[in-house]
This record gives structure tokens, C-alpha cells and sequence, in this order.
């Protein structure tokens, strides 16, 4: 695909890659969620974390801080359980994507 100095690679729906990596982490996480048999205490918050980093994708470029700070409550929520590390990697991987906020 060829793009000028500047321009963001995007998807063949005119989709910034960013937030079609994004998109498809999130989705394979919630499924490995959605099927793991166990109950564990904070698994209402990784949902909703989840939940949120959907919605962030769905909506077009999200808001680097608020990635950062789902990510650092789902990893809180989930970390502990070895089947979604994987999951969580590639989460992890697609949220770095987007850099490092801004500072103020």
C-alpha cells in the first residue's frame, strides 16, 4: 500500500490500523473471557474494561490515556489467569500502538 510522509496505514475500509488492531485484540480477549469456565473475583471489571476498549475502537482514534488506564484495570482484573495471557499480550501489544499520552 503506498501512503505519503505522515499518513496512517489503514485498513481496506479506509480504517486506521491502530484501531483495527485494537479492535480485533479486544474482541479475541472477550471471547477467551466470555469462554473460560471459571468465575474469578474481578471478573466484572475486565468485562467492563473490555467493554469500554470496544466502544473506544468502535468510535475511531481513542483516547491514549484512557487506553492506558482500561489496560492497567484489565491486566489488575485478569492478570492472574494463565489461559487469557496470551489474550492480554496482544491487548497489551495494540494499546502500545497508540504511543504514550501526552504529558502536561
Amino acid at each position: 500500500m503506498l501512503r505519503s510522509l505522515g499518513q496512517r496505514p489503514v485498513t481496506g475500509r479506509g480504517e486506521d490500523q491502530k484501531v483495527a488492531e485494537l479492535r480485533t485484540a479486544v474482541s479475541r480477549l472477550r471471547r477467551e473471557l466470555a469462554a473460560l469456565p471459571s468465575e474469578f473475583p474481578d471478573r466484572g471489571i475486565a468485562e467492563d474494561e473490555l467493554a469500554t476498549l470496544a466502544a473506544m475502537a468502535a468510535g475511531g482514534m481513542p483516547e491514549i490515556p484512557r487506553l492506558r488506564s482500561s489496560l492497567l484495570l484489565i491486566a489488575g482484573a485478569i492478570g492472574s489467569v494463565s489461559a487469557l495471557a496470551r489474550g492480554l499480550t496482544e491487548v497489551r501489544a495494540a494499546v502500545d500502538l497508540f504511543g504514550e499520552p501526552p504529558r502536561s
